[in-house]
């Protein structure tokens, strides 16, 4: 009798083992449902600690019609899944904002140390760097003005990668940016354009924010 009051209890040990991971699924599966039916607000309910804007809804990126600046087609899914930050340009030009944030993005990056290689640096504009215009009377670090803006990228910031898009999509695609020049965007490994930075926010903000979302990704 002992033997099998044994048996049983442990057959009750496994289905409920078993039975966990089951309604773990079910219950995801359900509560996506809800989110995508938009029923339900989950970073509403839930709350964030990101000091950056949500975009909501996110914008995949390889919607858009992006070039390298050789005419080849960009495809962000066929890079190594990075988080990315990616800086806008004004047409093809390069103004005192749009610098600024290329500078500011460059410190951030390099400020996060160990978690530097998970990260990388976007550029996308209208032309191609060899046609766009550098509109600044001087560099937010100080350093004497570069002979052109592609010169610029490649001294100044090297490993940033631009790209061009066709002309009036910049508006379309960013369109925070539009309303406030300056902002730029993270991206996250699977190619969504999912918060975006103004310039009220702080360096230090920005690289907590970084450092919560690498910690809490595999990206």
């Amino acid at each position: 009798m002992e033997n099998t009051d044994r048996r049983t209890n442990n057959r009750m040990v496994l289905l409920l083992i078993a039975g966990v991971p089951v309604t773990m699924i079910l219950g995801a599966t359900w509560l996506w449902y809800f989110v995508v039916r938009g029923d339900l607000d989950l970073v509403g309910t839930l709350g964030t600690a990101n000091r950056g804007a949500l975009v909501q809804p996110p914008r995949q990126i390889d919607e858009a019609d992006l070039v390298e600046p050789d005419g080849t087609r960009f495809v962000y899914a066929g890079l190594e899944p990075r988080w990315s930050m990616l800086i806008p340009g004004s047409g093809d030009r390069c103004d005192a904002a749009c610098e600024h944030s290329l500078y500011e993005t460059r410190q951030i990056h390099t400020a996060m140390g160990k978690e530097y290689n998970r990260l990388r640096r976007l550029y996308v504009g209208e032309t191609a760097p060899e046609d766009t215009q550098l509109a600044v009377q001087q560099l937010s670090d100080g350093h004497p003005l570069p002979a052109s803006f592609s010169s610029f990228l490649t001294d100044e910031h090297r490993g940033l990668k631009p790209l061009v898009l066709a002309p009036g999509q910049i508006e379309e695609l960013f369109a925070e940016y539009r309303a406030e020049p300056g902002t730029w965007y993270l991206v996250d490994p699977a190619g969504w354009i999912m918060m975006s930075y103004n310039t009220d926010v702080s360096y230090k903000d920005v690289i907590a924010d970084l450092k919560f979302l690498l910690k809490n990704s595999g990206g």
